[in-house]
């Protein structure tokens, strides 16, 4: 018999996950490997549920957004509770999952996802399930690697509005806010912002303060400029408070965020007296087809997974580092823990020079920043 592979994807949806099962299929087929493809994520491998992944239909993949073999981010086997914090995977199913394994007669596992989907991979992997990951997160806030696919489609998508917000805001003379995903992390509004020239830049890492928003805004009247663009990622918080949140948080779950966009507007417009716009871009960052930037970064992800297994290296994940573009780690060292932005982020200095606002320093001379 061929040695058979099995491919999934879990946690959020984000474009080039089917460039990776693409790649897998390929590559696997050049080491005359069987490749199956499990629907719904792990649900998939639990119910066996799968797809026989042809080479010949993989080309139209590299750039179709979304994945083939869908995928979920709850049910049986989500584990993650929080940042640095799961919840062990009920033994029934792991014992199902294993024997599953065997029964289709799998030689290793290939899982796609963010920490929550490598979490899951980790439990199997300690459960006897040899495996690989593949770090996949709009976020970009996985440890061990400097980037993640699905990122730079993220950070396409939100340029592209605040491309398109700053027309609008100088002709009505409004103040827009943007509304970016990152629960965590704000990568993807950092650097959206810097791309897309926002002047006011809101970070889950930087609390910020509105008498510093107000300032800025008053900064841009006095030199005439009398518009201004705000990006703000969903989890930046107020210093002292706390993240908005979109509904009650539900037991074992991740809170749902949502509505800071919407908050920042109206303090804004009640301190500033300026009209407000708020423009919330959700799920259009993980929709479409992926950039040039992370269909390179998929082809190559997904060859040296396979690679991986050809070489007998379980419980790695593909990492793109400095040193090797494409390198391995192991997953345990990438999961558990979030890449935030620090400090000393040269992006974050860059952004300063330029006289990007972080909503984090208070007026200068204690001079008001109340429009009116």
């Amino acid at each position: 018999m061929k040695n058979r592979i099995g491919v999934l994807t879990g946690g959020g949806d984000c474009p080039g996950l089917n460039a990776v099962i693409r790649a897998v299929v390929k590559t696997a087929t050049k080491l005359d490997w069987e490749t199956i493809g499990f629907i719904g994520g792990y649900e998939g491998l639990l119910d066996k549920e799968y797809l026989h992944l042809d080479y010949k239909e993989m080309d139209p993949l590299l750039n179709r957004g979304g994945t083939i073999l869908g995928t979920s981010n709850k049910g049986r086997f989500a584990v993650k509770t929080g940042v640095g914090q799961s919840q062990q995977l009920d033994p029934n199913v792991m014992a199902a999952s294993l024997k599953n394994f065997h029964e289709l007669g799998l030689k290793a596992l290939v899982c796609i996802g963010g920490d929550g989907s490598l979490t899951i991979a980790q439990h199997l992997y300690e459960g006897g399930i040899p495996l690989v990951g593949v770090p996949k997160t709009i976020d970009n806030d996985l440890e061990g690697t400097l980037l993640t696919f699905g990122f730079d489609s993220a950070v396409g998508c939100a340029m592209d509005a605040i491309d398109r917000l700053h027309t609008t805001a100088e002709s009505h003379n409004r103040v827009m806010i943007v509304e970016l995903m990152g629960r965590y992390a704000g990568w993807i509004t950092l650097w959206a912002g810097v791309s897309g020239g926002a002047d006011i830049i809101l970070l889950p890492e930087i609390p910020f303060n509105y008498e510093s928003i107000c300032a800025q805004i008053k900064k841009r009247e006095k030199i005439g400029k009398h518009f201004t663009i705000v990006a703000v990622s969903e989890g930046a918080h107020e210093q002292g408070g706390s993240v908005t949140l979109a509904a009650p948080m539900e037991a074992n779950r991740e809170a749902k965020l949502g509505g800071i966009g919407e908050k920042v507007s109206m303090e804004i417009s009640r301190r500033s007296g300026k009209e407000c716009r708020v423009c919330v871009l959700g799920h259009l960052q993980r929709g479409g087809g992926p950039t040039s930037l992370d269909r390179v970064l998929c082809t190559a992800f997904g060859a040296r997974a396979v690679n991986l297994i050809r070489d007998g290296k379980f419980g790695y994940m593909t990492a793109f580092t400095p040193t090797n573009v494409v390198g391995a780690i192991k997953i345990k060292d990438a999961v558990g823990k979030l890449r935030l932005i620090q400090p000393d982020n040269p992006m974050l200095a860059c952004a300063r020079a330029m006289g990007i606002s972080f909503g984090d320093e208070l007026p200068k001379n204690n001079e008001p920043s109340n429009l009116q």
